[in-house]
């Protein structure tokens, strides 16, 4: 039998709130999904500013609710 005397070494990332992205995201909208999606913080950026110049900022009451759960689900799979 071969014993191998290295150390193992264990990797481990952070992991993400799923109340502090609902958090961020209650309050600063698709600015609060960066800390969980980049992407997806960037793409509802995008939306959020193009459909409120659109409806007004109506279209905020929407776009605000989705980048919430989306912030939640993206926290919870990146764990």
């Amino acid at each position: 039998m071969l014993t191998s005397n290295a150390p193992q070494t264990v990797v481990t990332v952070p992991v993400k709130s799923i109340g502090v992205s609902l958090l961020l995201t209650f309050f600063f909208g698709p600015l609060g999904m960066l800390y969980s999606t980049i992407w997806g913080g960037i793409i509802m950026l995008i939306v959020s500013i193009i459909l409120g110049l659109i409806t007004l900022g109506l279209s905020l009451f929407l776009t605000w609710p989705i980048c919430m759960i989306w912030g939640a689900v993206a926290a919870n799979s990146y764990n």
